[in-house]
């Protein structure tokens, strides 16, 4: 259990599982985040599963040493400290903003290319805000996440300029697109799912899949079969491009 603090009044006491936020930080951070980019530092996996952040979003949990070093880590920066009751910790600082606003999240956008080049993520999170501010995970090959909030118009151009990019490909329900795919030049699978959530807990829900392959310049598009999801058709026709797409499947 996290108590998120970043040295403000607290707010009403959280249910099991949920952090504590201060009054005012959301109102102050999104007015903030309104005047440009509040960038939350880059932390590594072992250090997120330690405060319970987005874990539920994450491949594997670390080891117990691992972890018990990454606690060691977050403490002599002061960045967590010993809760009001047993088992619980406070989150100060950055990361504990990075942490409410993670809790307060129902959605998430997951990208992942494959192409990428070094210095670049090869995995993108979006994690949507009701203010129209989003909180972005960026994660390298080395497994560092880099994290901040940006308005969701930023956010959505970077992820749009991160993809694969190119002249969309012309509608041709025939196109083999495990082929396209095996030969592509740079692709990219982009999930959305909403959840719930029970304490600190991500209960994923319903999800929709967006696969995008750059092949010989042109752009692919595809989506699952709704009646057989390993089959992958291309994405009807209708007038839209990737960003507009997005946008689609984040409404």
């Amino acid at each position: 259990m996290s108590d998120a603090d970043t040295n403000g009044p607290a707010s009403v006491p959280p249910g099991p599982g949920e952090a504590s936020v201060p009054e005012g930080l959301v109102s102050a951070v999104v007015s903030l985040v309104n005047t440009g980019p509040v960038l939350l530092g880059a932390y590594t996996i072992a250090e997120l599963t330690a405060v319970d952040a987005i874990v539920d979003f994450l491949e594997a949990r670390p080891s117990d040493e691992v972890l018990a070093e990454a606690v060691r880590s977050l403490a002599a920066r002061q960045l967590i400290l010993a809760g009001s009751a047993a088992e619980q910790i406070r989150v100060r600082g950055d990361l504990g903003i990075a942490v409410a606003f993670q809790q307060r999240a129902r959605m998430v956008l997951d990208a992942r290319a494959t192409g990428t080049r070094p210095g670049e993520p090869w995995r993108i999170l979006l994690l949507p805000q009701p203010e129209r501010i989003c909180l972005m995970v960026r994660i390298d090959a080395l497994g560092v996440h880099e994290i901040g909030l940006y308005k969701m118009e930023e956010a959505l151009s970077f992820l749009v300029d991160w993809l694969p990019r190119g002249s969309l490909a012309d509608h041709d329900p025939a196109v083999d697109a495990d082929g396209v795919l095996a030969s592509s030049e740079r692709s990219a699978l982009v999930t959305v799912t909403h959840y719930t959530a029970q304490g600190s807990a991500e209960i994923a829900g319903a999800s929709t899949d967006m696969i995008l392959a750059r092949h010989d310049g042109r752009l692919h598009l595809f989506r699952r079969e709704p009646h057989d999801r390993a089959k992958l058709v291309p994405n009807p026709p209708g007038g839209k491009g990737v960003h507009d797409t997005l946008v689609s499947l984040l409404s």
